[in-house]
């Protein structure tokens, strides 16, 4: 990976340490250079190749726990978080959980995401739908009808333990974090291509206020541009 900025250009960056000064919730997303999440078959992944793969695992490994949505939960695609042996090695421990924000909690509770995970699972759901989830995981209930993500986020960090945060998408939870100015940071690779299609999902949804970010790193690697844009407090 070679260093943009801050500083002068440097190669052989290491994303670990690259990304390893975590602020309080990441927001980590690839996109094609036109703006799109989702390659030609409905998925991420082959936006960034294996430039994008080494990031994102490494921002898993940074994080004590991390966010996604249940519209990626129900493509039944979302396993267990796992970790390669060096990056286990380095954070010292089994991989984060996966802490799944659903409003309804209608969600299938078979997969293995909830019934193999090495670090299990956690939802996050309203207290109406709260009773929908079965005994053995672990939830919190924020919110009567809707999950209040200001309140879940401090149950997370201060009931559970779980400092540093990273949300993975999809596009509506993470439009819903920024929209209560939750996300601290914005892990945006950009891919080098260009899809061309407005069937295919954008990076937010729905965001109805102008957010200005504030650039902090740049880095390229394999043809893919990451940026670390910080959020204003």
């Amino acid at each position: 990976m070679r260093r943009l900025l801050p500083g002068p250009p440097a190669d052989g960056i290491d994303p670990y340490d690259a990304y390893r000064d975590a602020p309080g919730l990441r927001l980590g997303m690839v996109m094609s250079a036109d703006g799109s999440v989702t390659d030609a078959e409905g998925w991420t992944d082959a936006l960034g190749g294996d430039a994008d793969f080494r990031v994102f695992r490494t921002l898993r490994a940074l994080a004590d726990a991390i966010l996604v949505g249940a519209g990626t939960v129900r493509t039944g695609r979302l396993g267990p978080a796992r970790l390669r042996r060096d990056l286990r090695a380095r954070r010292g421990g089994p991989p984060a959980p996966i802490v799944v924000v659903s409003r309804s909690a209608d969600l299938d509770w078979t997969l293995p995401l909830f019934t193999e995970a090495e670090t299990p699972t956690v939802v996050v759901t309203s207290r109406a739908a709260r009773k929908r989830v079965p005994s053995a995981i672990q939830v919190v209930a924020e919110g009567e009808d809707d999950v209040d993500l200001p309140a879940a986020v401090q149950v997370l960090r201060e009931g559970l333990g779980y400092e540093h945060l990273l949300c993975e998408g999809g596009p509506a939870l993470a439009t819903a974090l920024i929209r209560v100015s939750l996300v601290d940071e914005l892990c945006l690779n950009i891919a080098p291509t260009l899809l061309g299609s407005a069937r295919h999902t954008r990076l937010l949804h729905g965001l109805d206020a102008e957010v200005p970010l504030d650039p902090a790193a740049l880095y390229l690697d394999e043809g893919v541009l990451f940026v670390r844009y910080r959020l204003p407090v």
